[in-house]
């Protein structure tokens, strides 16, 4: 069959890409996920610490944030692969070129959660890695964030009150959907 005919479409797009703040469950809900479903899971982040030798925080102390975003640009646009979960870095939707490889290769699913719920899950978000700016609140980048979220999303997930399982199953119906 020809690329880019309806066949080969639906290989390349056989990926998961989930989305959304750190401490939203990318990567806890991304395990179970990938068991339900018989799909391989990748992180992002541990991609980016794998290739870097060294934490993210340590990454954004050392270089700064804005080279975290360059690394995890480039760290995206390399991975190649399919039926595979992927948990992205928070910061992944500052990157139009990597966004648009993910959508590629997969269905963008964002992980909706509230802010106040987001600081109790969070706690202490200085050693986290977070590619912020220096003078810009946790408010300030989950609303700069969340409008970037929603452009990208081809799924939306309101995960207030579901646990993980619940969060997958909703994930699940909407992608057959």
């Amino acid at each position: 069959m020809p690329e880019g005919s309806k066949a080969d479409t639906q290989t390349i797009r056989s990926n998961i890409v989930l989305i959304g703040m750190p401490g939203c469950g990318k990567s806890s809900t991304g395990i179970i996920l990938a068991k339900q479903l018989l799909l391989e899971f990748v992180d992002t982040d541990v991609l980016i610490q794998t290739r870097e030798h060294c934490s993210l925080q340590h990454i954004v102390d050392t270089e700064g944030h804005q080279r975290l975003l360059c690394i995890e640009e480039e760290v995206v646009l390399d991975f190649k692969a399919s039926e595979h979960v992927i948990a992205t870095g928070g910061s992944v939707v500052y990157s139009d070129p990597a966004m648009q490889h993910l959508s590629r290769y997969g269905r963008i699913v964002y992980l909706q959660v509230k802010f106040d719920d987001l600081k109790k899950r969070l706690g202490d978000f200085s050693v986290r890695g977070i590619a912020k700016r220096t003078d810009q609140t946790l408010e300030e980048l989950f609303t700069e964030r969340t409008a970037l979220y929603e452009q990208y999303a081809e799924v939306s997930i309101d995960c207030t009150g579901l646990n993980q399982d619940e969060v997958c199953q909703a994930v699940i119906a909407l992608i057959n959907a």
